[in-house]
């Protein structure tokens, strides 16, 4: 994959103008009907993302409903999502799988009270269902890399609040089990009249998927290719690999599907999910020469004075727990791919 300049490409243009219309003006889009027996509606988040999850429905042959990332429920109530089904003449009693694209809260968040309130089965890659089971293991061994990052003191507490032991990556009331199913690369999903494929991509998180529908043409990206958002690379639970270097092999896989089109968690469907991933894959190499160039003018410098030197949006100087704590973890992916992470200084 040859990469890009970000800033030399413009984001891809919508498909639905009505999901892009939504964006613009910061409301739900409506139900819509992406082929026939396929359907987007959006779901709020509560917790402060300014957009919508959008859940994609899928009718199989024998009218039973798959949800594709059902968003986030803060109670069993889930009000907008049994009104989008209205819509479509469906109920929740027809949901019979509910399909994950990664953990977070905003696409996890209601598949336990989807699955209390209709008895579906639920469906995610393995990798996730073991960082579920290890989050408090995991959040507190965060803390120790904390104390090495060199941070200045009065940001230290909402750094291990928001990514240390008090790290929650966030379930609401999700509980075990946490899948019904667990998922691997290739597996087909079980939706009767429909091949849609189980395409690992890691690197957002570490057991992210993609779905693929070749039939209907169809990419369901989750958080892994957004047409105007950069993905967080390492937002779920610790990996022995590197999240970066899995982010960009997992870009390299979508080559093949070019002719898709884009089906994303959030903002609006589009076309060319290849053109995305190479701007996707050259933001990372820009922010790889930016950790380079601030490696090469400090001598011995904690982690937290590299990142300063890296022009994240809006600066460090801005920045408070989990968004501070994201951009210091990314570079040391960087430096460490870089080959460089001996270079930084633990406190």
């Amino acid at each position: 994959m040859t990469t890009v300049p970000p800033s030399a490409v413009p984001a891809p243009e919508p498909i639905s103008s009505v999901q892009a219309a939504a964006l613009r003006d910061g409301v739900l889009p409506p139900v819509e009907e992406v082929r026939p027996g396929i359907w987007t509606l959006a779901v709020p988040f509560r917790a402060g993302v300014p957009d919508a999850t959008l859940v994609y429905v899928v009718e199989g042959a024998d009218g039973a409903l798959t949800l594709v990332d059902p968003g986030w429920s803060e109670d069993d109530e889930l009000g907008v999502l049994r009104a989008g089904l209205r819509a479509i003449g469906h109920s929740l009693d027809d949901v019979g799988l509910v399909v994950v694209t990664h953990l977070h809260a905003d696409h996890l968040g209601a598949a336990a009270a989807v699955r209390r309130a209709s008895g579906a089965r639920v469906a995610m890659h393995r990798a996730e269902v073991d960082a579920l089971r290890h989050e408090r293991t995991d959040a507190a061994a965060n803390d120790a890399d904390i104390a090495t990052w060199g941070l200045p003191d009065d940001l230290l507490a909402g750094v291990v609040a928001a990514w240390g032991s008090g790290r929650r990556i966030g379930l609401g009331r999700t509980a075990e089990p946490y899948a019904d199913l667990r998922l691997e690369d290739g597996d087909v999903l079980p939706v009767v009249g429909r091949e849609m494929r189980t395409l690992h991509t890691p690197g957002h998180t570490a057991g992210h998927c993609c779905f693929v529908d070749e039939q209907d043409g169809l990419l369901f990206t989750g958080d892994h290719v957004l047409p105007r958002i950069n993905p967080g690379i390492g937002l779920g639970g610790r990996t022995t690999s590197n999240p970066l270097a899995d982010h960009l092999a997992s870009l390299r896989r979508l080559d093949r599907y070019a002719d898709l089109e884009v089906c994303p968690g959030h903002e609006y469907r589009f076309r060319d999910v290849v053109a995305r991933a190479r701007v996707l894959a050259g933001h990372r190499e820009e922010r790889s020469r930016h950790v380079a160039e601030a490696l090469d003018s400090l001598s011995a410098p904690t982690l937290y004075e590299v990142a300063s030197r890296v022009p994240f949006s809006g600066g460090i100087g801005s920045m408070t727990g989990f968004l501070l704590a994201s951009a210091l973890t990314q570079t040391a992916h960087h430096a460490e791919l870089l080959g460089r992470a001996g270079e930084i200084r633990p406190v």
